[in-house]
């Protein structure tokens, strides 16, 4: 039942906090004070604590969930996941601990959790299409095609889909949310060497992307004159 309530109100808050435009400006990890107040009446069963965690950290989860899933349906189901995993494991944050960076761990992993099962089920679909399907996707990818190039923002998010899952969450983190390589490496559980890597190889292989759109874009204008 207690769980039944808080996903409820999980659902509540993420269409709050997706839709407000007035969210405080100041972050709650430069208030550790306030932070850990908030964070032990919220482990005590406070609800009303845990909400405000939830306000101020929506928007982040959202964004940093949408950038690695790539669509806003999956980002939703990856936020409620987040919060209810926050919630169920709240008890067990230090309070020395960097709080973003500890719910973007989560984050991660439910995202890459998320990213599993839909290759799974993409891998069970993609069994049973037919020749004619095939046509199909063709048709769409087409369409993908046109949409990419009449939204020149979409191009970095196509870029990004195109990386392996670790440089992705690795760039994202690192230069998108502003972390530093240790804190990136923290998160991931990985070294501050193999993340200069990643970041290094997403970044090349996002540079050759975007080059190769615009000579693509500029050799269909050529051929249309």
């Amino acid at each position: 039942m207690r769980s039944q309530l808080v996903r409820g109100n999980i659902d509540v808050l993420s269409e709050i906090a997706l839709n407000r435009n007035d969210l405080p400006v100041k972050v709650l990890s430069e208030n550790q004070t306030w932070l850990a107040l908030l964070i032990k009446r919220a482990v005590s069963g406070d609800t009303v604590a845990f909400e405000q965690i939830m306000i101020h950290s929506q928007q982040k989860v959202m964004a940093l969930s949408w950038r690695m899933l790539g669509n806003e349906a999956d980002a939703r189901d990856a936020s409620q996941e987040v919060f209810l995993r926050v919630y169920k494991y709240l008890g067990r944050f230090k309070q020395d601990q960097d709080f973003f960076a500890w719910v973007y761990q989560i984050t991660v992993n439910v995202c890459r959790d998320i990213a599993k099962q839909r290759q799974r089920h993409t891998d069970r679909f993609a069994s049973m299409e037919t020749t004619s399907t095939a046509g199909l996707a063709g048709e769409q990818a087409g369409a993908d095609e046109t949409l990419i190039a009449a939204q020149q923002r979409e191009l970095i998010a196509g870029a990004m889909a195109t990386l392996p899952k670790k440089e992705r969450a690795a760039i994202l983190l690192r230069d998108i949310e502003g972390l530093s390589t240790d804190e990136v490496a923290r998160i991931l559980k990985s070294s501050s060497t193999t993340v200069r890597s990643q970041i290094s190889s997403a970044r090349r292989k996002i540079r050759f992307h975007c080059q190769r759109y615009l000579r693509r874009k500029e050799l269909r204008r050529s051929h249309e004159l």
